[in-house]
């Protein structure tokens, strides 16, 4: 024992100057665990957030078909099924509309991409509630439907109300940090293209380049329903169509001042036989 410790001393005495790099190399290794464990401890508050906005979520939306009605009127229980389903189809409707606003506008697809990214798991859940409220949807508020049906399509509409808030919640606090640096960067350039191809004081070429680059932007990036792109493209030719008029053109003359216009003559036919020479 006494010989190893004097062994270890003379080693420390000749090679004293590697007591320096041993030190940063612990550290570094304190550091990085310290990160790692901060991390986890991040990650396992941000579930318990979301467990609890779950929780919270779930038992509003218990209440929230009856929630704008009158404190006299009857209760869900006591309502006649066409009347619960006509609510239900309102709220459904309401949710569903929420949803493609954000799936059809270009401008908020940018913004919040998550709300339309299958990937994302809470928008992954809010797509499976509103598949599971679709299929138990019934046909009309009229439609014969028994009482069991009638409270699975309550609960469905629920969980939907609750998956949506959830999702676009996360997909407002998220924004565009999923995506790199560089990706960020394209994604505000399409921001800022766009603003382009919608301004009715822009040229038409103007428009239309920007348009084209705007698509250019997003390749990759996020994918445009066909909808989406319809309706895009639609409100750049609307507001090109809306500048086209010069300013300074007349209006049309009421239709009591207008001269009577001379009918045209009728187009002569065509006939089967060719046409010869005289």
């Amino acid at each position: 024992m006494e010989q190893f410790i004097q062994g270890f001393w003379e080693f420390a005495g000749h090679y004293w100057w590697l007591v320096f790099p041993i030190m940063g190399m612990a550290g570094g290794a304190a550091k990085a665990w310290e990160r790692s464990s901060k991390r986890r401890h991040e990650r396992r508050l941000e579930t318990i957030r979301v467990k609890g906005e779950i929780k919270a979520a779930q038992l509003a939306a218990r209440g929230r078909v009856t929630a704008s009605t009158p404190k006299d009127a009857p209760s869900d229980a006591s309502l006649p099924s066409n009347e619960l389903l006509a609510r239900l189809f309102a709220e459904h409707d309401e949710i569903t509309a929420r949803w493609l606003d954000y799936e059809l506008d270009v401008a908020k697809l940018i913004a919040y991409p998550a709300m339309s990214d299958g990937r994302q798991p809470l928008t992954a859940a809010f797509l499976r509630a509103k598949k599971t409220a679709d299929t138990l949807r019934p046909s009309s508020q009229n439609a014969k439907v028994s009482e069991q049906q009638v409270s699975e399509y309550l609960d469905a509409v629920g969980n939907m109300a609750v998956a949506f808030e959830i999702a676009e919640k996360e997909a407002r606090r998220l924004r565009t940090s999923t995506f790199s640096e560089a990706e960020r960067k394209k994604l505000d350039r399409a921001q800022q293209l766009l603003r382009v191809a919608v301004d009715e004081s822009a040229t038409q070429a103007e428009r239309n380049v920007a348009y084209k680059r705007v698509r250019e932007e997003l390749d990759g990036l996020i994918v445009l329903s066909d909808q989406a792109v319809h309706n895009l493209e639609k409100q750049v030719a609307g507001e090109i169509t809306a500048s086209a008029r010069p300013e300074s053109a007349p209006e049309p003359r009421p239709e009591s001042q207008r001269m009577p216009q001379p009918m045209p003559e009728p187009m002569p036919r065509r006939t089967d036989r060719p046409v010869t020479d005289a």
